[in-house]
């Protein structure tokens, strides 16, 4: 855990400590780079990295607010943890493709982002939005991608986190939680921090989007399917872009590739079982809807809970 282990501590450091407000220029994200420089940077060996902690695993099915719809959540924390509190409780959201479970709790070396934030002491969680993972794949999956409308809208996408939030919040007696999204993640739990920011304790926004403008010349976009297909090369290609061809092993050794994959079919046996193996997500129209057509998915003024940006920037080595 070398590298995800340095990354995941400087999180949970930020969701125990960090007492700054979101900082936005212009209505854009600022990179909050004096945090790596200051707050989130601290010694720690890896042995302290690295203390062993029982920890308890539970995953299971709650009912989404449509019928024939369940939710999959998974919790993990430590076994001798027996009160709960927001300041020690965390919500994992997963972005476009890939289900929560093959990127927060993928173990690599042995250990994965969300069992080592749950040694820090944590109750952690994640979920899967309806059609990724162990969520109820939705009948139009069954069907031609052409012949639905988009599965997982932004609208629809936001009722699951509620369902989940609420579930959680229920569940362990407490009124706030905190949220960590990546990527479409991250504009799923920021908009549900704009709409709630009662119920929300810390925030982290992993690699979020933002309002852009599409080239002038680009051709209108082809209608959005209800979900999309794709293969484990496609896959890395995308993760790696504008990565450098030298540095691609080492952001990604190919054994961390093989347990990856593995994982991800694992979420779908119809797409894997297909020649060759994919992975269907449900898919949604955030860009055409929302950040290409300049209209802003949440109000990030409205978000009160000390939140943490994260971006990269992949031939420096910052964030």
């Amino acid at each position: 855990m070398k590298k995800i282990g340095s990354f995941a501590y400087e999180i949970v450091l930020m969701l125990s400590a960090f007492s700054g407000s979101m900082a936005m220029a212009g209505g854009r994200p600022l990179r909050l780079m004096a945090l790596v420089a200051g707050i989130l940077v601290v010694s720690v060996t890896l042995a302290a990295a690295q203390l062993s902690t029982q920890i308890v695993t539970e995953s299971y099915l709650i009912p989404s607010d449509d019928p024939g719809i369940q939710l999959y959540v998974r919790n993990k924390r430590p076994s001798a943890m027996t009160t709960f509190r927001a300041d020690r409780t965390v919500l994992y959201v997963h972005g476009t493709t890939q289900a929560s479970e093959t990127t927060f709790d993928l173990a690599l070396d042995g250990k994965s982002w969300m069992d080592y934030i749950a040694e820090q002491g944590w109750d952690v969680w994640l979920m899967n939005v309806r059609g990724f993972g162990g969520s109820t794949k939705p009948p139009e999956m069954d069907r031609p991608a052409a012949d639905s409308l988009p599965i997982a809208p932004a609208v629809v996408a936001m009722r699951d986190l509620r369902v989940a939030v609420g579930h959680i919040l229920g569940t362990r007696g407490l009124s706030r939680i905190s949220l960590l999204g990546w990527s479409r993640g991250a504009n799923m739990v920021g908009w549900y921090a704009s709409e709630n920011p009662d119920k929300v304790h810390r925030l982290v926004l992993y690699a979020p989007g933002w309002i852009r403008s599409p080239s002038p010349a680009a051709a209108p976009p082809a209608p959005t399917p209800a979900y999309q297909t794709w293969s484990m090369e496609q896959a890395r290609t995308r993760l790696q872009a504008g990565v450098p061809s030298e540095k691609q092993g080492t952001l990604f050794p190919a054994a961390w590739r093989d347990a990856w994959a593995a994982a991800a079919l694992a979420t779908d046996p119809v797409g894997a079982a297909q020649t060759p193996p994919v992975v269907r997500s449900p898919a949604h129209d955030d860009g055409r809807e929302y950040w290409n057509a300049g209209k802003p998915l949440y109000d990030p003024a409205r978000i009160t809970a000390p939140t943490l940006i994260v971006t990269a920037s992949p031939s420096d080595g910052h964030a």
